[in-house]
């Protein structure tokens, strides 16, 4: 978390430096005037919206929103960039980007400083943590007890690895017969079908809808069963913390036409999955036509899941795994409860 946070305070002193340099790009065509898009665009507030990852079905609200106007109708031009290597918290907590996309286990280090950065969730882009472990049918993984004697895909993240030993604690099993290898996969049901390792990191949404497509036949141990504290929210909308307080009505805007957009794929799935194929500006939804839809059919059931209204952070769930995190001495300093997020931005 501490190598996390110093790369991600290097980027933020590197684009404040390229900030002052940046002026003046933006301007083009002849002197004294102006395109009719520019005249037109002129009265909409700019807003900068960073990914966590190249586009995918965690995001398609947002594509949907863009593509369907409901930004222009609320009075804004967002544009949609791609995250710098350590993700969208560095940038928006620079003011470089008003909303982002992370989760609250990665935002956890921007929160935790003796000075926490200025972010703050302010909706759950699905209800429920979808991760989980895949591993091959009828091997004993679906359970983390089963994960004693195996070998594992890591990132080495202190908090990835802590939830392991977690999860197998609380079967009964001993982490340290865990064999740890480097994660460096980038088809999973390829690499367990090979052999190359028996249990790897995956989100359902994506993966194992993968798998399903292929054939390929997998156990699947998913985190949030194993209690409150592990159904912790990931993806989440996160936004510049001073950017919600100088302007509370242009963030409410951004949020009630987002909304919109995730309503929308939640009733028309297909439809939506063509858009963010279509809004893909990074070419690598290309040839994953299929998976995309049959991920975005799956995902419209867990945008909303069980509750009324996108967004909602259930405040004992966001504490729950703050508290663990806490506990579990894997933050600089404590989470309280309440910190980091808020659903006071979301549509009533």
């Amino acid at each position: 978390m501490k190598r996390y946070l110093a790369f991600g305070l290097a980027v933020i002193m590197m684009l404040s430096l390229l900030a002052g340099c940046s002026g003046g790009s933006g301007s083009s065509g002849a002197e004294g005037s102006e395109s009719e898009e520019s005249a037109d665009s002129k009265d909409l507030k700019e807003i900068t919206f960073v990914l966590d990852w190249t586009p995918n079905t965690n995001h398609t609200g947002i594509y949907v929103a863009q593509e369907k106007g409901y930004y222009e109708d609320a009075g804004l031009k967002v544009n949609i960039v791609q995250p710098p290597e350590d993700g969208a918290v560095s940038l928006v907590a620079a003011g470089q980007a008003q909303f982002g996309v992370d989760a609250q286990d990665t935002l956890a280090a921007a929160l935790a400083l003796d000075e926490p950065l200025h972010v703050k969730a302010v909706a759950s882009l699905i209800q429920h943590n979808s991760s989980g472990i895949m591993s091959r049918k009828g091997e004993g993984m679906d359970k983390a007890g089963g994960l004693e004697g195996k070998t594992y895909s890591t990132w080495n993240s202190p908090i990835e690895l802590a939830m392991i030993k977690y999860l197998m604690e609380k079967d009964g099993a001993d982490f340290d017969k865990l064999e740890l290898i480097p994660n460096n996969i980038t088809d999973e049901p390829a690499a367990l079908e090979a052999k190359q390792t028996d249990a790897v990191w995956v989100f359902y949404g994506w993966s194992c809808i993968n798998a399903d497509l292929k054939g390929f036949d997998y156990d699947y141990l998913w985190f949030k069963d194993y209690g409150k504290e592990m159904d912790y929210y990931t993806p989440v909308l996160i936004a510049n913390s001073d950017f919600l307080e100088s302007d509370p009505d242009t963030a409410k805007a951004f949020m009630e036409a987002t909304a919109k957009g995730y309503e929308d794929a939640i009733e028309d799935p297909e439809g939506a999955a063509q858009i963010l194929i279509k809004g893909d500006t990074t070419g690598s939804l290309a040839g994953s036509e299929e998976l995309v839809t049959a991920s975005q059919k799956w995902m419209a059931d867990q945008y909303k899941a069980d509750v009324d209204r996108w967004g909602y952070i259930d405040p004992e769930r966001w504490d729950a795994f703050y508290k663990w995190l806490t506990d579990n001495d894997l933050c600089e300093n404590p989470l309280e409860a309440g910190t980091g997020f808020t659903n006071d931005y979301l549509q009533e």
